[in-house]
């Protein structure tokens, strides 16, 4: 075994990890990467099939981000927020509200913009203009429950009592707050006396829907759903009976497109406008909690083909560069993360209202002030490399590279439907979940024990491809930069993994 897997293994705790397993086995060592590839200690190379926990928008050692972050150092590395400003924080924040602005906006750091997007939508959006820094995902949607949570206190009276709404299965990270806005009794069952309740809706979960009245078939169960909306109506109702205790919900908070690890579970065209519109109707603002699905991941338009291709060729500045502006919604807080640095450094921010901002103006000694912070709020470090990648994002090059991604994966996963144990292949824009179950016609479902999703992905490391599954849903979530062979490979990986794993009967 390689001295630093006997160090990793003697001192060091891994998230999310039955550490008896973990210890059972020697551990992959990373040491390097570039592009879409990881190379280890032994010299092994990977392909990096989940950007790094979602995070690597660009590959490793982009060489824009890397000479942003050394320009910066040459500057200085950190001061803090508490008392000063600095450089590349002002700049981020502007940037990001330009992006956000009426949830269609998408600025270069030359101030190049979109024509405003004006959606269907009955929906009412607010304006984000302001923008706090904290450190990671979850961090960024406690700074949205705790303002949320107040600026409902101050607004509708110091007595009220603000309850909150999220989707079953939802998970927004592992600060307390975060975790009582989660519904994923395997993460979230041990803290229970811990944390404050919060009630939930049910996910529109198309594949397994007690709603559903179609019978499986090789397709996205969205795409062959029977049913009447039942899911939207329960939303209704519970919004209905919440009213009824006079005490209507501070907000509503979702994952736009797609749930990430309650399973990659992706939203059918026109559920989130409706349930969004009855969360406005009933006076609750709106937490969009785009750790996962911001910064391009959820695609660049809702289907990509030829003609796709050719139309944001010419106007590169059309491609979404977050779920919620996909569909025309602006919500009254937005949560990012992961991808904003580009995946080099951790980073969040949650851009919200002016209203929500002057909730808490007053003179010094009202302590209205927002009492909440971090020591690395608006590091310069992290704003520099964000700034980079939100530049990389805004090219002609970088918007072609992500719709022709996107059409190939669509394309290779079609493949996957041959193997009688994948039941459901969901995909929006870069992001797919392929689940595993034992029998495609029943639905089946494989029993956790059986650890099929991680053993199948055990099967892919050792053919070089790297990820990591959400239960047996298998996640395959591609840096920007990866080429059609390395795609390609990725999903031959899957495909072979599943068979020798999982055999035909």
């Amino acid at each position: 075994m390689h001295k630093l897997a006997q160090l990793d293994q003697q001192f060091v705790w891994h998230p999310f990890t039955q550490m008896r397993d973990w210890l059972r086995r020697e551990p992959i060592v990373i040491a390097s990467g570039k592009g879409a590839v990881l190379r280890d200690v032994k010299g092994r190379e990977f392909l990096d099939a989940n950007s790094s926990i979602w995070t690597n928008l660009h590959g490793h050692q982009h060489p824009k981000i890397n000479a942003a972050i050394t320009r910066q150092l040459k500057k200085i590395s950190h001061s803090s927020a508490l008392g000063f400003a600095n450089e590349p924080a002002s700049l981020l924040a502007e940037r990001l509200v330009k992006i956000a602005a009426n949830g269609s906006r998408v600025a270069d750091s030359n101030g190049h913009r979109t024509p405003k997007f004006n959606p269907k939508s009955k929906i009412t959006n607010p304006k984000l203009e302001k923008v706090f820094f904290s450190d990671d995902g979850s961090t960024a949607l406690e700074v949205a429950l705790k303002l949320a949570y107040e600026f409902t206190r101050r607004t509708r009276g110091a007595k009220t009592k603000p309850r909150f709404l999220s989707l079953d299965g939802a998970y927004h990270g592992d600060t307390l707050g975060a975790v009582s806005l989660g519904h994923i009794i395997l993460f979230h069952k041990a803290y229970g006396g811990m944390l404050f309740a919060t009630d939930k809706i049910m996910s529109p979960y198309c594949y397994r829907c007690p709603f559903n009245r179609a019978k499986p078939e090789r397709n996205d169960a969205r795409k062959y759903r029977k049913c009447h909306w039942e899911c939207v109506g329960l939303v209704e109702k519970k919004f209905a009976a919440q009213k009824k205790k006079n005490n209507d919900y501070a907000a509503f908070v979702f994952e736009p497109l797609m749930q990430g690890a309650a399973g990659m579970i992706p939203q059918p065209s026109g559920w989130l406008t409706q349930v969004t519109e009855i969360a406005r109707a009933n006076g609750a603002l709106l937490i969009a909690d785009e750790v996962m699905t911001g910064f391009g991941r959820s695609g660049v338009t809702c289907h990509v083909d030829d003609k796709a291709i050719a139309s944001v060729s010419k106007n590169p500045a059309s491609a979404k560069l977050f779920a919620t502006q996909r569909v025309g919604i602006t919500p009254d807080f937005l949560c990012v993360a992961k991808g904003l640095t580009g995946g080099y450094l951790p980073m969040a921010a949650t851009l919200t209202t002016q209203k929500v901002f002057n909730a808490f103006l007053g003179e010094y000694e009202e302590f209205k002030t927002f009492f909440h912070g971090h020591s690395f709020t608006g590091n310069q470090l992290g704003s520099a490399a964000s700034l980079a990648s939100l530049d990389l994002l805004a090219t002609k090059a970088s918007v072609l590279q992500r719709a022709r991604l996107q059409k190939q994966l669509h394309n290779e996963l079609q493949s996957l439907w041959a193997l009688p144990h994948v039941g459901d292949i969901r995909q929006v824009g870069l992001v797919a979940g392929i689940e595993l179950v034992k029998n495609w016609r029943t639905r089946e479902p494989f029993a956790l024990r059986e650890r099929a999703g991680i053993r199948v992905c055990e099967a892919m490391a050792r053919q070089g491809v790297l990820t990591r599954p959400v239960g047996n849903v298998i996640v395959l979530m591609p840096p920007y930069c990866t080429t059609p062979v390395q795609l390609q490979k990725m999903v031959s990986a899957l495909s072979e993994a599943v068979e020798s794993i999982l055999p035909r009967k």
